[in-house]
């Protein structure tokens, strides 16, 4: 029996993005012809889907979750199980591209260990959109996810990958749960030398977008945006 295709499907980035304005033709033809969803949450994928006008009836798809809860095992297992039999499914994050800092990479993984064909579709990255924008190293930079929440080893934290960029010329991305931002944001200019170069890029595609890169001397001396619930990426470089 021939196994199915697992296609990763990106998604706009900010929910102030039409999917129909950003998405490629040959996405929506993959989408077209996919009955099987592999989602981080179930309500968002619908609406994404439904908002980028595919071609099936969204009551007649079946949705999955792989989410921050799922563990790996038999649980992703059961997942791609249908595609091992034959069906084709999509991976659908909540914003930008599945697999990367997000609980879709499992299921690739088990993909890859069966011998299934997966396929990345294109699509907005925040991660490299910010790079793009940052005017920091784009030949050698690192995506580090999230710091740790306790504060002294938040503090090492950033301090480690300020002696890193200095020390390599090497970008060091991170990003924190939007509620969280304006903390860290402080912590970063507490804590960095006034020398060092940040980058905050913040709402990404949206018609807010903003990506600024200043020293932190600099940062320290104006105004500070508002980071609240707002996505954002930032770089020390």
């Amino acid at each position: 029996m021939t196994a199915g295709t697992l296609y990763l499907i990106p998604c706009p980035i900010s929910d102030q993005t039409d999917p129909w304005d950003i998405l490629p033709a040959a996405n929506r033809a993959v989408m077209d012809a996919l009955d099987y969803f592999i989602v981080e949450n179930t309500r968002t994928a619908r609406r994404f889907l439904s908002r980028a006008g595919i071609a099936r009836p969204i009551d007649g798809l079946e949705f999955r979750e792989l989410n921050e809860h799922t563990v790996a095992g038999r649980e992703v297992e059961e997942l791609v199980a249908p595609i091992a039999a034959g069906r084709s499914a999509g991976v659908i994050s909540e914003a930008g591209v599945p697999g990367v800092a997000d609980p879709g990479a499992l299921v690739v993984e088990a993909c890859h260990r069966r011998g299934i064909r997966v396929v990345p579709l294109v699509g907005p990255s925040s991660i490299l959109l910010a790079v793009m924008a940052s005017g920091l190293n784009g030949q050698s930079f690192a995506f580090n996810g999230y710091l740790p929440v306790k504060p002294a080893e938040r503090s090492r934290a950033i301090r480690f990958f300020e002696r890193r960029a200095h020390a390599e010329g090497q970008s060091q991305l991170f990003i924190e749960a939007p509620y969280r931002n304006a903390k860290l944001f402080g912590e970063l200019l507490q804590t960095l030398a006034q020398e060092t170069r940040l980058t905050v890029a913040v709402d990404l595609t949206a018609p807010s977008e903003s990506v600024i890169t200043r020293t932190v001397g600099e940062w320290r001396r104006g105004p500070l945006p508002e980071l609240n619930k707002r996505p954002a990426i930032f770089i020390i470089g």
